[in-house]
């Protein structure tokens, strides 16, 4: 360089840097306050690992302005790259983190003659990992028939209660090991669909989310037993300790959803190639009362069947079953608004269940606020025992409650599964009362069956297997013959049989 351009230079420098240290003048315009100002709204933006949207904003006075992102980052995308003056609005998406890393990512926000702006992205890492590791195309083989085409192939359901279930083991709530001797009773009997309660979380690693293997097979196996009857199966996540029935507040929303995603991506993945005649029921009888516990338990449904449909063959086109509000049957015409959304076109159940009056059906002792019902039924009440009969719950109770079901539901073409109800022997009776109290019984039994099926509602009757006081066995599981045959012949009347 030569002497004169680097004696230019510093002349120029030396000019710069008395104007920026001496006194200015009332009117002396401040060279700082020429550079363009650029702003941004946010500086960071966090996400949690299911992904989602957020916006921020961008301030400039230049003429333009751009965004700058690592090529190499595929998780975010932003509704803009670039802009003009003034102040513009870019929406920012991020994808779910299948990974139980958490990531991050910056964006930089750059103009002429302004200083750059940073905003950091980050995404904390999934609680469990993607189990969707082998998604199949869709597959319709043996999967053609609708919700309601499959409902109208159903005739009367039975519950293996209190085992698949049971926690500490199948055999641990007294039941033995379910047999396909059992399910060929079944069949034999009169039912031709099968609910399956089912536990889950007891056989998963509470760190990794994974089910196992032991466990899934012997699930399997029983459905199998099914299938050779050509019955119909309702596969479900049952109580199983409460992590989702009792958990339907806005603070477990996210931990839930990972669960019941994790759960339900490795159930369907490993049930996938069963045809239709295997359901699959996201929950059993939810703890909701309002509005917000219903919005939270509506996030589960949607968990439960974008967890199914992900894994693809027939699963793309398998019937999914959602639960009312503590499949109470008010609860769910007040507060049960919609159904999940669903790529499959038809192909979702709703389901409740009936216990209604408790105190005829299940209530064990007498409380501070009722005493335990014996006798149900305008003909059926007693006059030496009047303060057990029935005082509310009865046969008009019936006929509004399934017509509600049927307005809601069946009349929009959505079939409904009464997926439990049934009432408890009061074994402990004696002489007439007992008579009275058996009569009363298989008159409930008969008549609540009937206006379900008059209402389009498909009932599945709880056998829980117990065969003493408070028991709701059909079959002795111990040697597969019918233990209640008057109770049996109450729901086949019903039926139709």
């Amino acid at each position: 360089m030569r002497t004169i351009d680097i004696m230019k230079k510093l002349t120029g420098l030396t000019i710069l840097l008395a104007l920026l240290s001496c006194d200015r003048g009332e009117g002396t315009p401040d060279p700082i306050d020429e550079i363009n100002t650029l702003t941004v709204s946010e500086t960071q933006i966090p996400f949690f690992f299911e992904g989602g949207s957020a916006t921020f904003e961008v301030g400039s006075e230049a003429g333009s302005w751009e965004i700058i992102t690592d090529s190499a980052v595929k998780w975010i995308t932003l509704s803009q790259l670039s802009g003009e003056t003034g102040t513009s609005g870019i929406g920012i998406t991020a994808n779910r983190n299948n990974s139980i890393i958490s990531r991050a990512t910056t964006l930089l926000v750059m103009a002429a003659d302004s200083s750059e702006q940073e905003i950091r992205i980050t995404q904390e890492g999934a609680l469990y990992r993607n189990f969707n590791t082998d998604p199949l195309d869709p597959d319709s083989t043996g999967m053609e028939h609708t919700a309601m085409e499959i409902a109208a192939q159903i005739t009367a359901g039975w519950n293996a209660g209190n085992t698949l279930e049971a926690i500490g083991g199948e055999t641990n709530w007294g039941n033995p090991q379910i047999t396909q001797a059992l399910i060929h009773l079944v069949k034999e009997n009169g039912f031709n669909a099968v609910r399956l309660p089912c536990s889950w979380d007891q056989y998963t690693d509470q760190e990794s989310g994974e089910i196992s293997e032991a466990w899934m097979n012997r699930v399997k196996e029983v459905i199998q037993y099914c299938i050779n009857e050509d019955v119909y199966v309702i596969l479900n996540i049952h109580w199983d300790g409460g992590w989702l029935e009792n958990n339907c507040t806005e603070d477990k929303v996210r931990e839930v959803n990972a669960k019941q995603r994790a759960l339900w991506q490795q159930i369907a993945t490993h049930l996938r190639d069963f045809d239709e005649h295997l359901l699959f029921a996201g929950a059993n009888e939810p703890n909701v009362d309002d509005r917000y516990e219903m919005n939270v338990l509506e996030s589960y449904h949607q968990s439960f069947v974008d967890a199914v449909r992900s894994t693809g063959g027939k699963n793309s086109y398998r019937v999914l079953v959602v639960q009312g509000p503590s499949t109470d049957v008010e609860k769910t015409n007040n507060l049960m608004s919609s159904l999940p959304t669903d790529v499959a076109v038809d192909r979702m159940m709703a389901e409740i269940h009936y216990y209604t009056p408790y105190q005829f059906c299940l209530m064990g002792e007498d409380a501070d606020w009722g005493k335990m019902f014996y006798y149900w039924g305008a003909d059926y009440h007693s006059t030496t025992d009047p303060d057990r009969n029935c005082s509310w719950g009865e046969e008009s109770g019936v006929d509004y409650l399934m017509g509600l079901m049927n307005t809601k539901f069946i009349a929009e073409g959505i079939p409904v599964i009464l997926g439990e109800y049934c009432v408890a022997k009061r074994a402990s009776l004696t002489g007439d009362a007992l008579e009275l109290h058996l009569a009363s019984r298989a008159y409930y039994l008969e008549y609540v069956t009937r206006k379900a099926r008059e209402n389009g509602i498909l009932p599945f009757y709880w056998d829980a297997g117990g065969m003493g006081n408070m028991g709701s066995a059909l079959f002795n599981r111990n040697n597969n013959t019918v233990y209640d045959q008057r109770a049996l012949d109450s729901v086949m009347a019903g039926i139709g049989k």
